[in-house]
């Protein structure tokens, strides 16, 4: 049986959750596809040494909270050759798909606020966003 879903389950911090939640709720989704339209704004800009090393700062950053989340599967199978990149870029291996998200995860959320609700309404066509500053 072929499923169409990968869930994985990634360590952010409070305020991190937090901010994606509110970002969910800002644009009608869950907190799920909120992550994966993260992911795939984020993906694209991991491309020099330093972004692989930011990449790795973020995963190194205590994280006490759990979320797990449902992504595509072929979004998720990017994360695999994601970590293989910046493996060979910076010789830390990365030890799952797990970590690899939570690390792009944090990364994006990083982010300014309204830049990241900003960046989700060019995502969803347009639709207004509700998000409450923070």
């Amino acid at each position: 049986m072929e499923c169409d879903e990968v869930m994985l389950t990634v360590r952010i911090t409070a305020a991190e959750q937090l901010l994606l939640r509110r970002l969910a709720q800002g644009h009608r989704s869950d907190v799920s596809e909120v992550v994966a339209d993260g992911l795939l704004d984020i993906i694209p800009t991991i491309s020099s040494p330093a972004d692989a090393y930011r990449l790795l700062g973020a995963l190194t950053a205590p994280a006490p909270c759990a979320l797990t989340v449902w992504l595509p599967t072929p979004l998720a199978d990017l994360l695999v050759p994601g970590a293989a990149r910046i493996a060979q870029v910076t010789q830390v291996r990365i030890g799952s798909a797990s970590a690899m998200l939570g690390a792009a995860l944090r990364l994006w959320l990083a982010q300014d606020p309204s830049l990241l609700a900003a960046n989700l309404s060019v995502m969803h066509a347009g639709r207004p966003s509700a998000l409450v500053a923070a």
